[in-house]
């Protein structure tokens, strides 16, 4: 079983039907993906959940109103922060590990200061904190983007996430290959509300005002590329002084889809840090 065949599973959650994949043996602590902004479940990258869960059992879930989740999808993070509790709890958890790519790095930083006890060790990648340089302006960036993919006839992802450099281009096609491999059984398409909802909750968290990130305890590992577009790289590192027992990881010559980039090392390096 991988995740490119692994079945779709739902849940009652307060009355809202969330979806959701689980891969890996059954432990006692699972891994919970939070995805980026705009994703269903297909574009998680199989070779980064396939890694994990060759040690652990990893869960990746549409929140509220994302893919064939129900509902309306909130426009704030720490509305979906809450939803994801909710999830987490109705699967029966209390004590997971968390990892997030950078909107659903957002909603760990929210989960973690919302529900602390929630979380035993923390994986944050291509994010920043509250309030942090350029946050608020993804929106535009995302739409730029979303138009030259328009002009060119590529997926948005192969500029946003990626260096338009011969590594960029070339990790960028490999991974938009890899969300791809998944020809059964996929996700529904995201819905223009809840993409704009997200939007608005990014913008919002890019404006608002920092947060008090010295409370987080749990081990955390933090890893970008050294040229993040979308959430430009500095923000990692400010995330990485912020909160006390942090470690971070900076991939050269890698944009916001780092750990796609890198992900044989990224895969590697996690595993050691769940494991230690």
């Amino acid at each position: 079983m991988t995740f490119q065949n692994v079945k779709t599973e739902s849940i009652n959650v307060n009355g809202t039907k969330f979806h959701y994949r689980k891969l890996g043996d059954s432990n006692e602590i699972p891994v919970i993906f939070l995805n980026h902004l705009g994703a269903t479940l297909d574009n998680c990258d199989p070779r980064i959940i396939d890694g994990i869960a060759s040690k652990h059992q990893i869960i990746a879930f549409d929140n509220r109103g994302v893919g064939a989740t129900e509902g309306t999808t909130p426009i704030t993070i720490a509305e979906m922060a809450k939803d994801a509790r909710a999830f987490i709890h109705a699967l029966g958890y209390e004590k997971v590990d968390l990892m997030g790519f950078s909107m659903g790095a957002f909603i760990i930083q929210e989960i973690l200061l919302q529900e602390p006890e929630l979380a035993r060790k923390v994986i944050m990648t291509g994010t920043g904190p509250a309030g942090g340089k350029g946050i608020k302006d993804v929106t535009k960036i995302t739409y730029l983007d979303m138009f030259r993919g328009f002009l060119t006839y590529r997926d948005p992802k192969f500029y946003l996430f990626f260096n338009q450099n011969e590594n960029g281009k070339k990790a960028a096609k490999e991974f938009l290959a890899r969300i791809k491999e998944r020809t059964e059984n996929r996700d529904k398409n995201m819905r223009l509300r809840s993409f704009t909802n997200q939007l608005k909750a990014i913008h919002a968290w890019g404006l608002q005002a920092p947060q008090d990130l010295s409370v987080i305890k749990q081990n955390v590992l933090i890893a970008n590329g050294d040229n993040d577009r979308m959430v430009p790289s500095i923000n990692t590192h400010d995330l990485a002084k912020r909160i006390t027992n942090s470690e971070l990881i900076v991939y050269k010559d890698a944009g916001h889809g780092g750990i796609f980039q890198y992900h044989e090392g990224f895969v590697k390096k996690a595993l050691e840090f769940l494991a230690s």
